[in-house]
């Protein structure tokens, strides 16, 4: 790539010119940082990407630090790539739509519906229903995709959030993985689950050491000498089959992958059809209960967050589908 760029050229569908000149206000502020915040469909991680790609001039000069601080007066030139497309095809699968605006949408997600492409799933997956819905989709990390934040286990059920925009995907990418450190912020969720035996009592916490099960290195633990920190708060909302089970709702403090699944059998109460870290249960309404059910009793009940953009508060809750509402019934 040239060192230069022809001053008079025309900004197209392929290339969006951009130039900005430092005022006072932005005098001393880095680079990366001043054109994320004077251009709002970048995010700071987009610009750096872009001065990697000699895509950002300073003064006529190629640019090549993020961090370059920058003087009153100086001319910033950038030029944007059009997003490339993303190598998934869009499938018109029907979406429960819970919020919709340009940088959101917000799902009710069904059991069964896998989140992203991957090795055996290459469609029919939450991304392709995706593609088809946003016809306004902006250029999430330089790809025109839906930009997935978190996600849900294939056969988990409920309430999810996507972006549409650069940034409010770099904002709760952010808060994502804050949340699932434990750092105090603004996402909060609840999950509604049925174990089989019930939690030893009406509500309590759990605080672990998180990390790869030491055998099985496909599932995880929360017995593990040393790890990530995990914690998980429980409240029974509901005694079933004669005290066998319970209707429980968790609240998570920490967002590690199969958190509640695993918090819930290491400590002697599997979800009720957890085909990984539950077992068979003896009692034969409760495996009953759980072959018809055919996938974990787990389902994300409840998601809220501040907007990306707006700041406002926002909150979701998707209701318990139909098998899991079979299942209870099934079970009082």
């Amino acid at each position: 790539m040239s060192d230069e760029l022809d001053d008079d050229v025309e900004p197209t569908e392929e290339l969006a010119q951009h130039r900005l000149a430092v005022d006072a206000s932005d005098a001393g502020g880095r680079l990366d940082a001043v054109i994320a915040a004077r251009i709002a469909e970048l995010s700071r991680a987009a610009v750096q990407r872009l001065i990697e790609d000699g895509q950002v001039r300073v003064g006529g000069v190629v640019a090549t630090k993020p961090g370059a601080r920058l003087r009153a007066g100086d001319v910033i030139e950038l030029s944007v790539p059009a997003p490339t497309a993303l190598e998934v095809v869009a499938e018109d699968i029907p979406l429960a739509i819970l919020y919709e605006d340009a940088d959101l949408i917000v799902i009710d997600k069904p059991a069964g519906l896998v989140v992203h492409p991957a090795p055996g799933h290459a469609s029919g997956t939450l991304v392709n229903a995706l593609l088809f819905h946003c016809t306004d989709l902006s250029g999430i990390g330089g790809v025109l995709r839906p930009g997935i934040v978190h996600r849900l286990d294939k056969d988990t059920s409920g309430v999810m959030v996507a972006t549409k925009s650069d940034r409010a995907h770099a904002a709760l990418t952010a808060a994502f993985a804050a949340k699932s450190r434990g750092d105090v912020g603004g996402i909060h969720r609840e999950y509604l689950a049925i174990a089989a035996p019930p939690p030893p009592a009406a509500k309590g916490t759990l605080r672990t050491q998180y990390g790869r099960h030491p055998v099985h290195r496909k599932k995880f633990s929360s017995k593990v000498a040393s790890g990530k920190a995990a914690v998980t708060h429980w409240e029974i909302v509901e005694s079933l089959a004669q005290g066998g089970a319970a209707l429980v709702r968790l609240r998570l403090e920490t967002g590690r992958t199969h958190q509640i699944r695993v918090h819930a059998a290491d400590h002697g109460w599997p979800l009720l059809g957890d085909p990984v870290y539950g077992r068979p249960p003896r009692d034969e309404r409760l495996a009953a209960a759980a072959t018809a059910l055919g996938r974990q009793a787990l389902h994300a009940a409840v998601l809220a967050l501040d907007h990306p953009v707006t700041g406002e508060r926002l909150s979701f809750e998707a209701p318990l589908p139909a098998d899991l509402l079979a299942t209870l019934a099934a079970l009082r």
